[in-house]
């Protein structure tokens, strides 16, 4: 048998093709929203890249004629900050030790270890003296500024009352 011409051949191979792609083309449909969003999303990452490399390049162009500042005014270190509170000990711990070494109140044993919203729950069942003692005890001690404003406040309210 001979063989057909080489055109025949071809068509027919496209026609199969064509019959294939066909029969894939619901399934490449269903896709396709996916994998043209995913195609933009790309596109626009590599946009993003490209204006960031050029304004990079830009910056490093420019950086001859406008040169950085030493140290620019809205820089604080921690060197630059004024001291607060008394100056320490020779002994950097000794404050520390002196908080470990002291009594918890004796009106909430467990003072040092309530959360704030612990000791808000406890407040109203404590008398002024009791909350001048905590008050006390924070201040020389953790001295954080939300316990000791939330203890004057309470304190305050019970002498108004």
């Amino acid at each position: 048998m001979k063989p057909l011409p080489l055109t025949v051949r071809l068509a027919a191979g496209l026609a199969v093709t064509a019959v294939e792609q066909a029969r894939k083309l619901p399934r490449q449909l269903a896709g396709l929203p996916v994998t043209v969003v995913s195609e933009a999303l790309q596109l626009s990452m590599r946009v993003q890249q490209r204006v960031t490399e050029l304004a990079i390049k830009g910056d490093d162009a420019l950086s001859v004629l406008r040169p950085a500042e030493q140290q620019p005014e809205w820089a604080t270190f921690d060197e630059d900050e004024p001291e607060v509170g008394p100056p320490t000990a020779d002994d950097p711990w000794a404050e520390e030790e002196q908080a470990l070494a002291a009594e918890p109140p004796a009106v909430l044993p467990n003072y040092d270890e309530l959360s704030l919203a612990q000791l808000r729950a406890r407040l109203r069942t404590l008398s002024a003296e009791d909350l001048e003692e905590l008050l006390a005890h924070e201040r020389t001690h953790a001295a954080r500024p939300e316990f000791t404003g939330m203890l004057t406040r309470r304190i305050a309210n019970l002498k108004q009352q």
